[in-house]
Formats: structure tokens, C-alpha cells, sequence
């Protein structure tokens, strides 16, 4: 184990319910109607491009570049709104992310937007911990798709000079399914944290925690990597 990479929200950030409300007011205008339930169990991992593009699919919408361009934009202000004046972050993933740093490069691949992400981590502090950070506007192809977290690992390579960092090396945190299978399909190994979905949803991860308040990096270096 030589690198840790987060995905953000779900992780890092308790974002989803302000994520759920953003992207159902935004339905709600063009009258499709969004649960909470349908939310959890169909669009969670996605990044709102992914987000709207089913939405219109399952509804049997028109699907064109401006339309989708317009709700995204709708939506990212609708959230960035709800987010700026709170602090979001799970309970001990500040120690978790310091702890980390310390030891590892450590780096976020996310479906979220730059500034998303960027707000909160500057709001909690944490923004100088990550070497590198993939957002949705750096990746053609979202989760389940492998590609964001081998932007990733690209990106911390740019700054490891030597001993480049490998797939096989790195230690993701995910919270959802795509997220496990892109992480998987990548190379990479997997701790799902059980914010968003239950042990039985995560069951595909190399190793499952309730908390990264419980969780220590040193004993999970050693299940997941033995000597």
C-alpha cells in the first residue's frame, strides 16, 4: 500500500441528501419527479451528467447537448446554495485524511464538480492534504468506469518523480457500488464505508468499515497487503 485515493461525497462529505434535493428540484422544473428512494437506488455514484441522462432516459425525454448542459448548470447552482454556509464533513474523517497524508500521497477521484469539492475541502480545512484531485470535468467517462481513478493515479505520478505508484499499490474509499467496480476494474483494492449503503450492498469491496472514525490505516495495510 502506497497511496490512498477518496471519492468525496459519500466519504468525505455527507453531501448526498443536498445532492438528492439539488438534482430533484431540478427534475421537478421540467415536471419528472425524483424520490428519495429512487435517488438511493438508481443514481447514487453517478456525477450529475450521469444524473440527468438517466433522468431523461427513464421519463423518455428529449436528450439533447443544451438540455443536459441547462439542468447541470441548474443543479450545480441549487447545490453549491444549500452548501456554502455548512460544514458537511462525516465524523472523523478529518483525523482519517491527516493520519493519511502523513503516511501516503493521497488524492480524490469524484463524480462531484472542482468547486464542489474544492468549497468543502477548503471549509474543513483538509484542502492542503490532497496532492491531486479528479473531478467530474476531468474525465469523459464516470464511474463504474475505471477512468477517474486512473486520472488519479496519473496525477499523483506527475508529482512522485521516482518509484512511480501502481494500480495494485493504491487504496481506494468508496461508499457506493459503481464506485467499488471502478475502483476493482482499475486494480486498485477497496474499503467501502457504509454511509450511504449497507454491508450486503458493498459486499463486492476488499474490506467494509462503518466509520473512518474505526477505522486505523496500519491494520488495514496489513489485511489488505500481507506480508
Amino acid at each position: 500500500m502506497r497511496a490512498v485515493i477518496f471519492d468525496f461525497d459519500g466519504v468525505i462529505a455527507d453531501t448526498e441528501p443536498v445532492h438528492f434535493e439539488g438534482l430533484r428540484q431540478t427534475l421537478a422544473s421540467i415536471d419528472i419527479t425524483l424520490t428519495e428512494a429512487d435517488y438511493y437506488a438508481t443514481y447514487l455514484g453517478f456525477d450529475d451528467r450521469g444524473c440527468i441522462l438517466e433522468a431523461l432516459r427513464v421519463n423518455r425525454r428529449p436528450i439533447t447537448e443544451s438540455i443536459v448542459r441547462d439542468l447541470m448548470r441548474t443543479k450545480a447552482t441549487a447545490y453549491l446554495t444549500a452548501i456554502r454556509d455548512r460544514l458537511v464533513i462525516f465524523p472523523g474523517v478529518r483525523e482519517f485524511v491527516e493520519a493519511a497524508a502523513a503516511a501516503y500521497p493521497i488524492a480524490i477521484a469524484s463524480g462531484a464538480l472542482r468547486p464542489e469539492i474544492e468549497l468543502i475541502l477548503e471549509q474543513a480545512g483538509l484542502r492542503k492534504a490532497f496532492r491531486h484531485i479528479t473531478s467530474a470535468e476531468d474525465v469523459t467517462r464516470s464511474k463504474p468506469d475505471p477512468q477517474p481513478f486512473l486520472h488519479a493515479l496519473a496525477g499523483l505520478n506527475r508529482q512522485q518523480g521516482h518509484s512511480p505508484l501502481t494500480a495494485d499499490a493504491c487504496l481506494v474509499i468508496e461508499d457506493s457500488l459503481p464506485g467499488i467496480r471502478a475502483a476493482k476494474a482499475a486494480g486498485m483494492k477497496v474499503l467501502a464505508v457504509t454511509n450511504t449503503h449497507t454491508v450486503q450492498d458493498l459486499h463486492q469491496a476488499d474490506a467494509i468499515s462503518t466509520s473512518l472514525r474505526e477505522t486505523g490505516l496500519t491494520e488495514l495495510r496489513g489485511r489488505l497487503w500481507p506480508s
